[in-house]
């Protein structure tokens, strides 16, 4: 299920910075973060957040509830995610990076459904002893 070319030497690399880290285990653990992040950015739960994002990363979403709750609108709701598969992957000192490619289902009110498809990257440092991957960046794909 893996591409070649820079994902997987960036895997490759992580793997030798963290022997435990499994492509297909994490994979799994992103589309949980992802339907996670989704679902509490919809509530507007900050405290769910901010386990899971980087604090960069937080303070947008943080920013983005605000300005929406202060219009009275409600966050898009997921309705399915429908893939969620690695694009590219890095070791940048201790920093790993995986980016995974979505393409999800999203309910937005008045709108109806439209589909979304976005990188998001992962990281974690290799060395800490937290295991848990935090969201740095999402991009459109």
């Amino acid at each position: 299920a893996l591409q070649g070319g820079a994902a997987a030497d960036g895997l490759m690399a992580i793997v030798r910075a963290d022997p435990s880290f499994d492509a297909e285990y994490f994979v799994s653990g992103a589309r949980g973060a992802y339907e996670l992040i989704v679902n509490a950015f919809a509530k507007g739960d900050k405290d769910a957040l901010r386990d899971l994002l980087t604090p960069r990363v937080y303070d947008s979403y943080v920013a983005a509830i605000t300005a929406r709750e202060a219009k009275g609108e409600l966050g898009p709701e997921l309705v399915r995610l429908k893939t969620g598969e690695i694009a590219d992957a890095a070791l940048q000192g201790d920093i790993a990076r995986v980016t995974v490619k979505f393409e999800a289902e999203l309910a937005e009110g008045a709108h109806g459904v439209r589909d979304a498809r976005e990188k998001w990257t992962f990281e974690r440092d290799v060395r800490s002893p937290d295991p848990n991957w935090r969201l740095a960046r999402v991009t459109a794909a």
